[in-house]
């Protein structure tokens, strides 16, 4: 791992071992693994860029079924203009075993909410659950993805990741640790299914108390990796460096509206955090200044991201390596990139 991105703190490499390759190490005890014996007389197979199936081409879009941190290794450096993703927070939630219970409805690690209003609520990961461990791994995890990501990224070129208000904190450390520049927050203004809640089991008794606030918003961080000389330099050079105006009258805003996503959109990507087009298709635009250039979504889900650059016209890669999600965006992208939004610019 120190050869790929630098000196790294062994809490880091043990975190790493433990998220990105359960199937090769187990965990003994504290700090302390081993290589996991094979099962069943199976050899384990490593997976190389060589044998990645071909890519799907959908328009200027390109998905990539791999994982991500296997993927980045292997881009040339200075050739992604802009990142817009969704990740992962639910480590644990997103892992196959995770993810198989979910699919089949019996919830496993992930919080089914009530009915509300008379509709079935999409499972969520349980962010209010997280242990100390966990938000250390959460950490590790998105310092060693930025420190693969720096070198693949052009100066100045913009990255926007979505998180939530319980846990921006730790992504944010984390990107700026590994060398990204801080360039603020952009807030999805949207209605969720999060906090509010009276105490649980007491409801009756403190029936005017919430737990925490009703979350009413989404933070998109972003970051952007440091300018070579000045902005305009960038700009020139590299076409990065800022965000596209909406309007040669209205500035890119750190405010956007946004409703939760359609059920049209959900029928055509059923993935438990879509983001609605109306809201994607506003910050992707935004994310290259001059609009000319490459978007990555390193964890496409359902290709959303992916859609929505191909419906303003830019240049995107999708990497996702859950085979269900996978053939899910192959199928919506074309969809979902077909659909009308009001509030497009």
């Amino acid at each position: 791992m120190a050869k790929v991105i630098g000196p790294t703190p062994q809490s880091s490499v043990r975190s790493y071992l433990r998220l990105n390759t359960p199937e090769l190490f187990m965990r003994e005890e504290r700090g302390v693994y081993r290589v996991r014996p094979c099962q069943s007389g199976v050899q384990l197979e490593l997976t190389g860029p060589d044998e990645w199936e071909e890519p799907v081409t959908v328009g200027k879009a390109t998905l990539v079924h791999a994982d991500c941190f296997d993927w980045l290794d292997t881009r040339e450096d200075d050739s992604i203009h802009a990142v817009v993703t969704d990740p992962p927070y639910g480590l644990h939630e997103y892992s196959p075993q995770q993810q198989l219970k979910m699919r089949n409805g019996r919830g496993g690690v992930w919080r089914i909410p009530p009915a509300f209003d008379g509709h079935l609520r999409s499972p969520l990961p349980r962010f209010t659950t997280l242990t100390d461990e966990q938000r250390e791994q959460l950490r590790t995890y998105f310092f060693v993805w930025a420190r693969l990501l720096l070198p693949k990224l052009v100066p100045g070129a913009n990255v926007v990741v979505a998180s939530n208000p319980l846990l921006s904190f730790i992504v944010s450390g984390a990107l700026a640790e590994a060398g990204l520049e801080s360039r603020g927050t952009i807030a999805r203004l949207v209605m969720t299914m999060r906090g509010g809640d009276r105490p649980k089991g007491a409801h009756t008794e403190f029936e005017d108390v919430s737990v925490m606030p009703r979350s009413m918003w989404e933070p998109w961080v972003v970051f952007r990796k440091p300018v070579e000389g000045r902005v305009q330099d960038s700009l020139r050079k590299w076409k990065t460096g800022g965000f596209r105006r909406p309007s040669e009258e209205r500035p890119f805003g750190d405010v956007i509206q946004s409703a939760p996503t359609r059920k049209k959109e959900r029928a055509l990507a059923p993935h438990p955090s879509l983001k609605p087009q109306a809201f994607l298709r506003q910050l992707v635009r935004g994310a290259l200044p001059l609009g000319e250039g490459l978007i990555l979504d390193p964890f496409a889900g359902a290709g959303s991201t992916l859609a929505a650059a191909e419906a303003v016209g830019y240049r995107s890669i999708g990497i996702e390596k859950d085979r269900h999600y996978f053939e899910m965006a192959r199928n919506a992208i074309p969809k979902l990139t077909g659909l009308p939004t009001s509030g497009e610019v």
